[in-house]
């Protein structure tokens, strides 16, 4: 009989840190947090670790961002990623394939550009490719001028790749409990209990639970629970559709993405093409899939990969995602309310975020300060005008 990587717990009457969000947000924070010494924490998942977007998206990693801020906390990431395997002890399947960002037109070849040098400025391997070398790696794109949008160009970023996003939630999983972690699924926070301007526990679905620091990490779901300590969130939840292909044999070695066709696709080891989509052009928390998606991406793929006329889905699905007005993420103390936290806002790109964002939230938690690398990423850069500019870098939802 296998072992089970992480045990039961039944529900203790106070933590002193309680982490709302079985992801890889709250699963590595967690972990940090105990690496750091601090052990009495609990991490409190309605449904089971992985449920939402850890387990909803389509696992590409990369850095190559376009503002400073963006590039040197996903380069940070992308480092604790390649190393997290042997730190947490499990194979993760991360494979280095190279990120390709098409461009369709002049502006969007400007774009490019721009991120190109601002990531060779901060030791980030990006660079250009005109449409013959972009042929000369993936000789199945169509880089003839019959499509509507032809391939004038591309962002190509080496060290982009994929990873095996559940493989990584069990990992952070695991090794928190190693270090005294108690991870509590089924477990929903109904209410947030604060006295004097203090937090003071939460109201679960299995009782009353105290506790001196909370921290939300939940996603598409933050204005839900901030809603419940009266924090209104700049940010607007929408669903991202993804879908998976039958097995086919291995002939898609890198990422590609166009952010003109709202499309991007790779392939795992088993043969399987993940693809993605844009957001849905409205906000709501669904989490189904939908002919208009299905429809909508296979003529936009067939403009780029013309082969792939026969294949065929497997499955598709959706997950939530966190927008905020600047696309950044916001991770950040909340002055207002002493011993909360927030780690949300992540929009179409928290996953590969993880290791960097738990590290960092964890940081702030235990020296009750943020750190350098996420300042950027105050809740108070709304109300101070200092928002960011990352839309260029994840428009597309990858």
């Amino acid at each position: 009989m296998s072992k089970r990587l992480w045990k039961s717990h039944e529900l203790k009457k106070g933590y002193d840190v309680v982490i709302i969000g079985g992801g890889v947000n709250g699963l590595a924070t967690a972990y940090y947090l105990a690496k750091m010494g601090m052990k009495n924490i609990a991490v409190l998942e309605s449904k089971f670790v992985g449920y939402g977007g850890s387990g909803r998206n389509t696992a590409i990693l990369r850095s190559n961002y376009r503002t400073p801020e963006g590039i040197r906390f996903y380069e940070q990431s992308m480092g604790m990623y390649r190393d997290l395997a042997q730190e947490l002890d499990y194979n993760l399947m991360f494979s280095e394939q190279g990120h390709f960002t098409l461009g369709h037109s002049e502006s969007s070849i400007s774009g490019l550009v721009t991120r190109a040098e601002n990531n060779k400025a901060l030791n980030v391997n990006s660079y250009m490719l005109d449409p013959k070398e972009i042929k000369g790696m993936l000789p199945e794109i169509d880089i003839t001028d019959h499509p509507r949008y032809p391939v004038m160009g591309a962002l190509y970023h080496p060290p982009g790749g994929i990873i095996r996003h559940d493989a990584v939630v069990w990992a952070y999983c695991k090794e928190a409990e190693k270090l005294g972690v108690e991870v509590h699924n089924l477990t929903t926070v109904e209410d947030v209990s604060i006295k004097n301007g203090k937090i003071t526990g939460v109201k679960t679905n299995r009782g009353q639970v105290s506790c001196g620091k909370l921290l939300s990490a939940v996603a598409g779901w933050s204005s839900e629970v901030c809603g419940k300590v009266g924090l209104k969130l700049p940010i607007a939840t929408y669903p991202l559709q993804a879908m998976v292909t039958e097995s086919y044999k291995p002939w898609l070695h890198h990422v590609v993405v166009s952010s003109t066709l709202h499309i991007y696709l790779s392939q795992t080891d088993r043969g399987e093409l993940v693809c993605g989509n844009g957001i849905d052009n409205y906000t709501h928390y669904g989490m189904q899939s939908t002919l208009g998606f299905l429809e909508g991406y296979a003529a936009h793929v067939l403009e780029l990969f013309p082969i792939l006329h026969n294949v065929k889905v497997q499955r598709s699905w959706a997950g939530l995602c966190d927008m905020t007005p600047d696309y950044g993420p916001i991770i950040s103390k909340i002055n207002e309310i002493e011993g909360f936290y927030l780690n949300g806002g992540w929009g179409t790109y928290g996953f590969k975020a993880g290791p960097a964002s738990g590290y960092n939230t964890a940081k702030m938690i235990f020296d009750d300060k943020e750190p350098e690398m996420i300042e950027a990423f105050s809740f108070y850069r709304f109300q101070n005008n200092t928002l960011g500019g990352e839309k260029a870098a994840a428009s597309v939802g990858n």
